[in-house]
């Protein structure tokens, strides 16, 4: 376990030091200011983060905010990239984080009664997109949507075939009658 803490400390203080990530100039910038290291920087900002999430105000927007922006940046280095691999890592990521939030909003009402629900869902969207193999984005896809898709795939492209031409067919009667004008 101590090996395993070890491994990670280092790969946050290599990436926290690596100054061609975004953050990194931030950090060198506050490591100057302050005369405090990186990591200790680091780690009080997540301990900061992790308090404000648990009595903070506005901590649904922030915890969305943390679900969206690191995700959003490795997707956009995702595309630029040559490779598939990391795209569908990324999709599989986005998939599980759109069901979330389509599921939480009509469950809102509910969902304001569980304690600390903005941490347990940061945490959840951390554990979705932390860099490792089997991370949550992949457990939940292969665990839960992939094989709802599967079961149902047949009726769903037929729904979404039938709403696509609805709306094609909607949207060139508005063409024809504003042409008509």
């Amino acid at each position: 376990m101590a090996n395993k803490l070890d491994t990670i400390k280092a790969a946050v203080k290599d990436a926290l030091y690596d100054e061609s990530k975004p953050w990194g100039k931030f950090f060198n910038w506050a490591e100057t200011q302050t005369g405090v290291n990186r990591l200790n920087l680091f780690i009080g900002f997540i301990v900061f983060i992790v308090f404000y999430l648990l009595i903070g105000y506005g901590t649904l927007l922030l915890s969305n905010l943390i679900g969206f922006a690191y995700p959003a940046y490795k997707s956009i280095i995702a595309v630029e990239s040559t490779g598939t691999e990391d795209d569908t890592k990324w999709l599989t990521y986005w998939v599980v984080f759109s069901l979330i939030n389509l599921v939480e909003y009509p469950a809102e009402i509910i969902l304001q009664w569980i304690p600390f629900y903005c941490l347990i869902k940061t945490l959840f969207f951390v554990w979705c997109f932390i860099p490792i193999h089997n991370n949550g984005s992949v457990v939940i896809y292969n665990k839960f949507v992939r094989p709802y898709f599967l079961k149902h795939q047949e009726g769903i492209e037929k729904t979404v075939n039938d709403l696509s031409k609805k709306a094609t067919e909607v949207a060139f009667e508005k063409l024809v009658a504003e042409k008509a004008k």
